[in-house]
Order: structure tokens, then C-alpha cells, then sequence
């Protein structure tokens, strides 16, 4: 399972708002039925890699459809094979654990 973090800016727009267009790019997420969590700077989604790979492009199109001019897709990978489960819950409780002292 991959741990994929993303942020789409739309740019050309008429004004310096961008949560209409985060709106439609969830929408898309929430569709796909993959777990994910929003962040104020960008959504972490889990899952099967080439799942996610189709939804990114879907979520990079998506402010194009609603007049975007330009858009720009940062996207960061975390997919690990070495180990069973790997997702976003385990990667919180190991950094939490080390901090309480585990």
C-alpha cells in the first residue's frame, strides 16, 4: 500500500481562492473510495498505487474543468514493500510512540 500526499493550485483564476477548486478535487476522492485525510496544505490518500495514480490525474484535471487556466500538481510517494501494513495511521502511531517513550 502507498502513502501518497498531493496538492493541486489551481493558477489563472479570477481571484486568490483556491477552496472551490479543493472542493472538486475531494469530491474526486471521495468518489474513489480510497482513505485519505485532508490537511490544510494538501490531502494524504492510501492505497493501491495504481489506483491512486488514475485519481491523481483525475484530480489534476479537475480545476481545468472549472476554468482554471494552469494548474500545479505537487505530489509526494510513500510506497513501502518491505512490510505488511503501511498506511497513515501506522506511520502516526510510530513517531507518536517514540515520543511517549515506546
Amino acid at each position: 500500500m502507498a502513502v501518497v500526499e498531493v496538492s493541486v493550485t489551481p493558477l489563472g483564476t479570477a481571484g486568490a481562492g483556491v477552496s472551490e477548486f479543493v472542493a472538486g478535487c475531494l469530491r474526486l476522492v471521495e468518489k474513489s473510495g480510497l482513505n485519505y485525510q485532508l490537511t490544510p496544505m494538501g490531502t494524504i490518500i492510501e492505497g493501491d498505487l495504481d489506483k491512486i495514480f488514475l485519481l491523481l490525474r483525475q484530480m489534476h484535471e479537475s480545476p481545468f474543468a472549472a476554468g482554471a487556466g494552469r494548474v500545479s500538481t505537487l505530489i509526494k510517494i510513500d510506497d513501502r514493500r518491505d512490510r505488511e501494513e503501511h498506511s497513515m495511521a501506522k506511520k502516526m502511531r510510530s513517531v507518536t510512540g517514540k515520543l511517549k517513550g515506546d
